[in-house]
């Protein structure tokens, strides 16, 4: 993607030489378009403050493209067909697919999930400020399902979701398209809705809804930098219902377990 860049100073980099970039980008993919220009304010403004260089390039250039949020989750009979398809992927995809609807976190900080940064024993995750999208350190609450599939899993290396190699696993779209097509072949449909992985954590996010969680619990539980408490509320509001957390993913755990009856393609017909 940056290729044509390898070998420039960094202070080399003009705005038009980023305009030109992610014009290129926009033409083959619209949103991923905008991905790389966020990444590449991100990298830009790192370095002013470094005092690498006096400004960024990339200021005011807007994204190329819009974007129509989305409202795709998975309903009941969905996520029995995503569980028994996870099933057929096998460890490491189908465990962290897996994990990412019963926990509700990011896809990026979930695939580098390291077993240092796990407490079975406490059924506690500590995500490092590192690694977490909000740049701040983030706890979840692991529910018995999530203990269940951790206690399952090999240890390859020092991350949970592991290749063969011991380095993390990384999705990729031919990830993606396998879990699809074990989806179909688990419920015998000719088709079923597409959706991203991320809609996974919609999935989790939308059931607890369902079953009555708060909005406030389900936004700490997603680790939203600004959710349904906002304004001055946000800024004197530190409380992080961790009770209310465990006691919410814990439902959404139970929940899932109860769509997962045995799966059979006979269907019985009345006498």
């Amino acid at each position: 993607m940056l290729r044509p860049w390898l070998g420039r100073q960094l202070a080399g980099i003009s705005k038009r030489d980023i305009i030109a970039l992610i014009d290129r980008i926009a033409e083959r993919a619209p949103v991923h378009a905008n991905r790389v220009l966020a990444r590449l304010n991100a990298m830009f403004n790192w370095a002013v403050d470094k005092d690498r260089i006096p400004v960024a390039p990339s200021a005011g250039i807007k994204p190329p493209s819009k974007e129509k949020a989305r409202d795709r989750w998975l309903n009941d009979q969905e996520i029995a067909w995503f569980w028994h398809a996870c099933e057929q992927l096998g460890y490491p995809l189908g465990s962290l697919f897996r994990m990412l609807l019963l926990s509700a976190q990011r896809v990026s900080e979930t695939a580098s999930m390291e077993w240092a940064e796990i407490d079975l024993e406490a059924k506690l995750w500590v995500i490092p400020r590192g690694k977490a999208k909000s740049d701040r350190t983030h706890e979840v609450q692991l529910s018995e399902p999530v203990i269940a599939l951790l206690r399952s899993s090999p240890r390859l290396g020092p991350y949970v979701f592991a290749g063969k190699s011991g380095r993390s696993v990384i999705v990729s779209t031919f990830d993606k398209r396998r879990l699809d097509a074990a989806m179909l072949n688990v419920s015998g449909q000719a088709e079923i809705a597409k959706f991203i992985v991320h809609d996974l954590r919609r999935t989790a996010a939308s059931g607890m809804a369902r079953l009555g969680i708060a909005p406030h619990v389900v936004d700490r539980i997603l680790n939203h930098s600004s959710g349904t408490i906002r304004g001055v509320a946000a800024v004197y509001n530190r409380f992080e219902y961790l009770n209310e957390r465990r006691a919410a993913l814990e439902a959404w755990g139970r929940y899932v377990d109860s769509l997962l009856v045995p799966h059979s393609n006979v269907v019985e017909l009345r006498a």
